[in-house]
C-alpha cells in the first residue's frame, strides 16, 4: 500500500505565459507558492475476490475490469501507461476540485507517485513534474499550462522560467521573517463558484497570439514581484502587483471573470484590500487578497457570506508518506 500528500498551489504572477503556445517564442516566468492543503491518494493492489479487477474512489465509485473502462482521464490514462493492474485507488483532499488551485495537476502527482512507489520504483520531483505534464496534456490531451504539475511536485515559494528547452525552478531567496509577514497578509477566500480550468485554458489558447503584450505585462511583473519580495520595499507593493495583475489577466479572455466576480473584487477593494486575483484559470474558485493585518477582522466580517480558508506556506512539494511494498503476481491476472 502508498499513500502520498501532494499540496494543492496558488499563483501570484505569470500565469498564462506558461502556455507552451506563448514560452516556447517569448519565454515564460511565474511566481508561485505551494501551502499546507492537500490531496491524499491511497493506492493498493485489489485483492482478488470480487467480481470487479479495479476500483477507482473519488467523488464517485467505479468498478471496472479493464482500464479502459476507467471514466476518469487521468487514472485511466496512468493505468495504461504504467501498466497498472488489479488496483484500488482513493482519494481525498482539503479543498474542492476545480477552484483554482491546481487540484488536477496535484492529483496526476500523487497519482503518478503512488504508481511509481507501488512497482518499487523510485521517481524524483522533476521526472514526477515532467510526467504529470505528460499525462495531462499529452496522454489526456487537456489544454494548458505546465506550472501546476512543477509547483505540486516541487513545493515552495518558487520562481519558475520557461522556455523552448523546458523549465528551471529556483526558490525566492526571502528572510523567514519577511516571508512569514507575506503570508499574514494574505487572505484566502472560497467564491462557491467552480469550473473546469480546461474549458477556459482553450479560450486562453485560442487568445495568446492577441494578447502577446499583456502576457510580456505580466511575465514582467514576476522581475518586478521578486525584486520587491527579495529587497527592503514595503510588502504593500505586492498587493499593488496582484490588483494591477488582476486588471490584466481579466482582460485575456472574457471566460477568466464575470459580473459575480467583479462585484466582489470592487466590494473587496471597498473594504479596504490592497490588491488581489481570482486563482486559477478564472470562472470562479478562490479569490486571494492581500489584506493589512489591522483590516484583517473587519474584512471577515464584510465576507462572512464567503468560506475564509487560512493557510501556510509550505516547502516539502508532493511525498510518499506511507509505503508497504506489495507482491503482485503479474502473469496471475485474471483474463478478461
Amino acid at each position: 500500500m502508498v499513500i502520498t500528500q501532494t499540496p494543492f498551489r496558488m499563483s501570484f504572477f505569470g500565469g498564462g505565459t506558461d502556455f507552451k503556445e506563448f514560452y516556447e517564442e517569448h519565454g515564460g516566468s511565474v511566481l508561485s507558492t505551494s501551502f499546507d492543503k492537500y490531496c491524499y491518494l491511497t493506492v493498493r493492489h485489489l485483492p482478488r475476490f470480487f467480481e470487479y479487477a479495479n476500483q477507482i474512489t473519488y467523488s464517485i465509485i467505479e468498478r471496472i475490469n479493464t482500464a479502459d473502462e476507467v471514466r476518469h482521464p487521468a487514472v485511466r490514462e496512468a493505468m495504461k501507461w504504467l501498466d497498472m493492474h488489479e488496483i484500488s485507488i482513493a482519494y481525498e483532499a482539503d479543498l474542492p476540485a476545480r477552484s483554482g488551485l491546481g487540484t488536477s495537476s496535484s492529483f496526476a502527482v500523487g497519482l503518478l507517485s503512488a504508481f511509481y512507489a507501488l512497482k518499487g520504483k523510485h521517481a524524483d520531483k522533476r521526472k514526477l513534474a515532467d510526467d504529470a505534464i505528460y499525462l495531462e496534456r499529452v496522454l489526456c490531451n487537456e489544454t494548458g499550462g505546465i506550472q501546476d504539475q512543477i509547483a505540486a511536485s516541487y513545493g515552495g515559494f518558487n520562481r519558475i522560467d520557461f522556455d523552448a528547452e523546458g523549465y528551471r525552478v529556483n526558490p525566492i531567496i526571502i528572510s523567514k521573517e519577511r516571508k512569514e509577514q507575506l503570508n499574514k497578509n494574505l487572505m484566502l477566500f472560497f467564491t462557491g463558484f467552480s469550473r473546469f480550468s480546461s474549458d477556459i485554458a482553450v479560450s486562453q489558447k485560442k487568445a495568446t497570439k492577441d494578447k502577446t503584450a499583456e502576457l510580456l505585462e505580466m511575465k514582467s511583473l514576476v522581475d518586478t514581484a521578486e525584486d520587491v519580495l527579495t529587497s527592503k520595499t514595503d510588502l504593500t507593493e505586492i498587493g499593488k502587483l496582484l490588483d494591477y495583475t488582476w486588471r490584466l489577466k481579466r482582460g485575456i479572455t472574457g471566460e477568466i471573470s464575470n459580473d459575480s466576480i467583479d462585484m466582489l473584487y470592487s466590494k473587496a477593494l471597498d473594504a479596504g484590500v490592497t490588491g488581489g486575483k481570482l486563482l486559477g484559470a478564472g470562472g470562479g474558485g478562490f479569490m486571494l487578497f492581500y489584506v493589512e493585518e489591522d483590516r484583517q477582522e473587519y474584512i471577515k466580517e464584510k465576507f462572512d457570506d464567503l468560506l475564509y480558508v487560512p493557510f501556510d506556506f509550505e516547502n516539502g512539494g508532493t511525498r510518499v508518506i506511507y509505503y508497504k511494498a506489495e507482491d503482485f503476481d503479474l502473469d496471475g491476472i485474471r483474463p478478461r
